[in-house]
């Protein structure tokens, strides 16, 4: 018996939220006292990851991050929550949200300062893709983000192809098929 004969067939949207809390630390900002958004982006890769891992329960690698909102600035100092959970889970990948707030410690004010959709892959130690268990949206906000990420995922394929398409050399066939 193998360890993916073990998983649940279904999982719960519950069971794949995630959070995270840092504090803004200089080493975090730029000359302005504001978090970098490469340094935002990192800790959205992380907590994403994280609600991906507790879906699938096997390796998880980033194959895209599809949309990220900056909203507003996070200061030095801040705290920054990020929470996350799986929006959908398809054959082998998983669209997750991640939400960010920031708080100031003085003040205690919380503020919504981005939001990111990321697309995981579970793979196996050799780089295999994994199959996931299906998710089971139980709530109407979980049903819409499950159908959003549908949406999302359709769009996405489109993209995608309309790139391969433009990169295909001018002589080419359409399609890249020989005749």
């Amino acid at each position: 018996m193998n360890e993916s004969d073990t998983l649940p067939a279904v999982r719960t949207v519950a069971s794949t939220q995630s959070e995270m809390t840092e504090i803004i630390l200089p080493n975090d900002t730029n000359t302005l006292g504001n978090l970098l958004g490469g340094r935002l982006m990192h800790f959205i890769d992380l907590t994403g990851a994280m609600a991906a891992y507790r879906h699938s329960r096997t390796h998880v690698v980033t194959a895209s991050m599809d949309h990220i909102d900056f909203i507003q600035p996070v200061r030095l100092g801040d705290l920054v929550t990020l929470k996350s959970s799986v929006n959908r889970a398809f054959a082998t990948s998983m669209e997750v949200g991640v939400k960010v707030w920031s708080e100031n410690t003085r003040t205690g004010a919380v503020s919504h300062v981005a939001s990111a959709y990321l697309v995981f892959v579970a793979v196996d130690e050799h780089g295999r893709r994994q199959k996931v268990p299906q998710l089971q949206p139980e709530t109407p906000d979980e049903l819409r983000r499950c159908q959003d990420a549908l949406r999302r995922r359709e769009h996405r394929e489109k993209e995608y192809a309309r790139r391969k398409e433009a990169q295909r050399p001018p002589d080419a066939p359409a399609g890249g098929g020989s005749q």
